[in-house]
């Protein structure tokens, strides 16, 4: 009997040493991980990404049809950008953009209850910098892990950048068609003109399209849109910037 009772001991002291250091591990993994995202974030202050986490996503996916698939995308500086399609997007996405730390919480409590109510997910509440955290690194899984990811890169954003600089990072690497990314190609694409020439009309017309930008071939307006562009062309005005 003694030696039963020796042998658990045993046993359980094992399991609780084994427990202790697979969290342990966990711990290091976590934290290396957020890590290696906050050197990239303090990195992409200054420099300009490439490529995004979920522009890899979207040319594999390409490739899949045709290996010869290319992305369209050119990098713009932020002064090259109109003024129109800054304005836009903040008034179209995330109107608090400038008064917030990264999230809108009122927006966020909102869609809950909307979601809640309906018993799915029918609204988001995504700021400009939560959508920029997701579009740089993560998957499009929806899970709380992911969630929580999301967040804290995003509190990793706020802390390292400036509004103007989220902002240009949002603005280059956001999606506008199949395979175009960024302003520059979005406004060549839909419009055969510049990123810095986008009128008013055409600024929320892409801001229009932001939500499900795949969905719409070059010049198709329907009435959902044509009646978004219309809200978004009216909000503009009152959209702060950086």
């Amino acid at each position: 009997m003694r030696a039963r009772t020796r042998g658990r001991a045993r046993w359980l002291s094992r399991a609780a040493k084994g427990l202790g250091y697979a969290l342990g591990a966990a711990a290091l993994f976590v934290v290396a991980l957020q890590g290696w995202y906050f050197a990239h974030v303090l990195a992409w202050r200054t420099a300009n990404p490439s490529q995004t986490a979920f522009m890899e996503r979207r040319l594999a996916e390409l490739r899949a049809r045709d290996p010869a698939a290319r992305l369209a995308h050119a990098w713009v500086e932020y002064e090259r950008i109109s003024v129109h399609l800054k304005r836009a997007v903040v008034a179209a996405e995330d109107a608090k953009f400038m008064d917030h730390d990264g999230f809108d919480w009122e927006a966020i409590s909102r869609a809950m209850e909307k979601n809640e109510r309906r018993g799915r997910i029918v609204v988001g509440a995504s700021t400009i910098s939560q959508q920029l955290a997701k579009n740089l690194f993560l998957s499009g899984e929806r899970s709380w892990v992911r969630k929580a990811q999301e967040a804290a890169i995003t509190a990793m954003l706020e802390a390292a950048m400036p509004k103007r600089r989220i902002l240009e990072l949002y603005l280059n690497v956001a999606e506008w068609g199949e395979g175009v990314f960024g302003a520059e190609a979005a406004a060549r694409h839909h419009f055969a003109t510049s990123a810095a020439a986008l009128t008013p009309e055409q600024a929320a017309y892409l801001a229009a399209i932001l939500p499900a930008p795949r969905r719409y071939a070059r010049g198709r307006l329907t009435p959902y849109i044509a009646e978004r562009r219309a809200a978004i062309l009216a909000r503009m005005p009152a959209a702060r910037i950086p």
